[in-house]
């Protein structure tokens, strides 16, 4: 099938077959193809692949162009909010076609780590941790109601999952239209709450400490207590700090920043410099 219209495109409309099958793969299959250097980047383009090929039709420039472009940039959001940029995306690729391409880029790039930041807080902790720990203790107590209720709440999680699939894919034609101008502000409303949201993250789930105590003059100095007395967290502050440094340097990847997280850790734990907080 070639395409025959200006921007790339078949002409063809998204059916709410379509959504189902990009639903049941993003359920099953979505991390798939995490790695190191991009994460989610091949799962992704993995889901919307048969649409792709219906969109741009098959074995053509237009379907490897937009290949390429979901596959070139890293990409790493919450799999409970991932298929609200699914959605937008196809509504503008079916809408734009290669045209669109550049905006879609631009879309994931803006958008995941905001819902990453905001889904695993409320969908990969704080309802786990709600629903399991009750759960849990009517488990414990001999009742076994908890295990219904966690399969419920994760019934209900999954079905979410799905259901925005639909609403981002409506909104989506609606930002390709009438709606554009505020996709931007949309865009940053997300990452400012994604900011406080990584804030929270790095205070509770980093832990290290400063356990060295020099003795200076004669008098024990606590370290940990005076970088307390100035920020509290401010170690964990100061390590993501570094990290987000490595990140920006050139050549630099995640799994280099990874490598030299952990050489520097075994090696300020070894000498009693550091410990696990």
């Amino acid at each position: 099938m070639s395409s025959k219209l200006p921007n790339g495109t078949t002409g063809y409309k998204l059916t709410k077959e379509d959504l189902r099958q990009i639903n049941i793969r993003n359920l099953i299959g979505f991390q798939a193809g995490w790695n190191y250097e991009r994460m989610q980047h091949s799962g992704y383009l993995w889901i919307i692949l048969p649409q792709l090929r219906k969109i741009y039709g098959d074995d053509t420039p237009e379907l490897k162009k937009a290949a390429q472009t979901h596959c070139g940039p890293f990409f790493n959001t919450s799999n409970f909010l991932n298929t609200i940029i699914t959605g937008i995306d196809l509504a503008i690729e079916e809408t734009d076609g290669v045209n669109g391409l550049e905006a879609v880029a631009g879309l994931k790039t803006g958008l995941m780590g905001p819902l990453a930041s905001i889904g695993d807080s409320i969908f990969g902790s704080l309802l786990p941790t709600i629903f399991g720990a009750l759960a849990a203790n009517m488990a414990i107590a001999g009742n076994p109601l908890g295990i219904f209720i966690w399969v419920a709440v994760n019934i209900v999680v999954d079905w979410f999952r799905c259901k925005q699939t639909h609403m981002a894919y409506e909104q989506g034609m609606k930002l390709v239209t009438t709606m554009s101008d505020k996709l931007n502000a949309i865009t940053d409303a997300a990452t400012v709450m994604g900011v406080f949201m990584v804030g929270a993250l790095v205070a509770t789930n980093v832990g290290i400490v400063i356990d060295a105590v020099p003795v200076i003059g004669g008098v024990p100095v606590n370290l940990q207590g005076i970088c307390n007395n100035i920020c509290p967290k401010l170690v964990p502050a100061a390590l993501v700090g570094f990290v987000y440094w490595l990140l920006g340097r050139k050549g630099m990847t995640s799994t280099k920043a990874i490598f030299i997280v952990l050489v520097i850790s075994i090696a300020l734990g070894a000498l009693g410099i550091i410990a696990k907080g």
